[in-house]
């Protein structure tokens, strides 16, 4: 096994609702994130991902890994990324393809900022990674 499937491996794979659904998620993905303390910036935390005819919630220094670019992913940043794939599965946009895989570790709501539609008009949504034309596994 490849260290790309490795990773894979850990990804939290999801089943869209509704084939219109990944837009959906992927745009409220963009308001769920860490806020800065100085500022109305939200840094978004998850991205969807579709590959090889599946789809997943990742966390962006998972996509890092993918590339086989250098990141520090951390116990916390798993926790974050199970936490809000419990939340879009709670808000009926996503299935769990495994329930178990998200049910630790996780972090209290307090510690994840989502934005209503409204509030997002008076933030900066900032994105650490663009998912494009970049090979991913």
């Amino acid at each position: 096994m490849n260290i790309q499937d490795k990773i894979v491996e850990n990804l939290i794979e999801i089943v869209l609702k509704k084939p219109d659904n990944f837009l959906i998620v992927a745009e409220t993905l963009k308001r769920i994130g860490i806020a800065s303390k100085h500022e109305n910036k939200l840094f978004q935390s998850c991205h969807i991902l579709h590959k090889r005819g599946k789809y997943y919630i990742v966390h962006f220094k998972q996509l890092f890994q993918l590339d086989s670019k250098p990141t520090d992913l951390l116990e916390s940043d798993i926790a974050r990324t199970n936490s809000i794939a419990n939340i879009l599965a709670s808000w009926g946009l996503i299935d769990l393809v495994d329930k178990v895989k998200s049910e630790s570790p996780i972090v209290p709501l307090s510690q994840i900022k989502i934005l209503s539609k409204e509030e997002s008009k008076n933030w900066q949504l900032c994105s650490k990674y663009t998912i494009g034309n970049k090979k991913h596994f």
